[in-house]
């Protein structure tokens, strides 16, 4: 099935400074009759209605202004279809959706979770609460590592953390040297299906991931295990996604902790597959026709 329509991957003003490839779905989905546009989603002058579908894509600045958004989302799924889903967009721009989780079952790394942080005083006692001499902390909303810390008890930053984290929902989870040693796994599935994996390594003396810092991605062929934790956490959504990335960690000697289940604007690292750009394109081709 294909349509005069095209599609939208919505994306934001600007991506200098970022790493994407989304551009490697294009021939695929031109293969199936589809023609991409990508489209800000801080345009004001955009008819939704024009488009098939709209796939949220690299809007990597939506943390900064959430309500807006949203309102933007609820206005193209009025208008068109949104894939992934207003719902679960709602739902997964907060963490706080991790405790709901971990509540149904998922192992997640141990996390504090508060609002307003008030003093350095309060920073010192997560250490204790944790029993750790090591924590990050971060907001419940954010993206490509912003306002995320690596403290210690004598850290030069727990005053920078503290004005930073004054007026937003925070969460603190003691710092795991496996992703130093080891680094975070991400397996993408499309339509619920599983297509690939990848291994995210910090740079020297660092510890984010993201490669706007540094960090270090490689194709992984996923263990069984792996695959067994990530399916296992999509099984308890309630809509299966166009798309999904499941992050996890080893915690532990035969375990991983679920760090995100990113649902909303994921970079979807399909360079790193040679078959993924396909796949993405053949899953967006029967969300259309479905």
């Amino acid at each position: 099935m294909s349509s005069s329509k095209p599609i939208a991957f919505l994306s934001m003003d600007d991506l200098v400074g970022y790493v994407s490839d989304d551009e490697l779905a294009y021939a695929p989905l031109q293969e199936l009759g589809w023609v991409v546009e990508t489209v800000s989603w801080r345009d004001k002058l955009v008819q939704w209605e024009q488009y098939a579908a709209v796939i949220i894509r690299t809007t990597w600045d939506y943390q900064k202004n959430l309500p807006a958004f949203l309102e933007v989302l609820t206005e193209i799924e009025s208008r068109t279809r949104l894939a992934n889903s207003l719902a679960i967009a709602r739902w997964n721009a907060d963490k706080i959706y991790l405790r709901q989780l971990e509540s149904k079952g998922v192992q997640i790394v141990p996390t504090l979770w508060g609002e307003n942080l008030r003093d350095a005083v309060e920073v010192g006692q997560w250490f204790g609460e944790l029993g750790t001499n090591e924590i990050v902390v971060k907001p419940t909303i954010s993206g490509g590592a912003e306002y995320t810390y690596r403290l210690t008890p004598n850290s030069p930053q727990i005053e920078e953390a503290v004005e930073n984290l004054a007026s937003r929902a925070y969460m603190v989870q003691p710092f795991l040297n496996s992703i130093i040693e080891e680094g975070e796994y991400s397996l993408f599935y499309f339509n619920g299906v599983y297509s690939h994996t990848i291994q995210k390594t910090p740079a020297p003396n660092d510890f984010r991931v993201q490669e706007e810092h540094g960090g270090i991605i490689e194709p992984f062929s996923a263990t069984p295990e792996l695959r067994a934790t990530a399916e296992s956490i999509l099984s308890l959504l309630e809509e299966t996604p166009l798309y999904a990335r499941v992050d996890l960690v080893r915690e532990g000697s035969n375990s991983f902790a679920l760090m995100e289940l990113e649902l909303i604007e994921p970079s979807l690292y399909l360079r790193m597959d040679a078959d993924a750009p396909s796949r993405f394109a053949q899953a967006i081709d029967t969300f259309l026709r479905g």
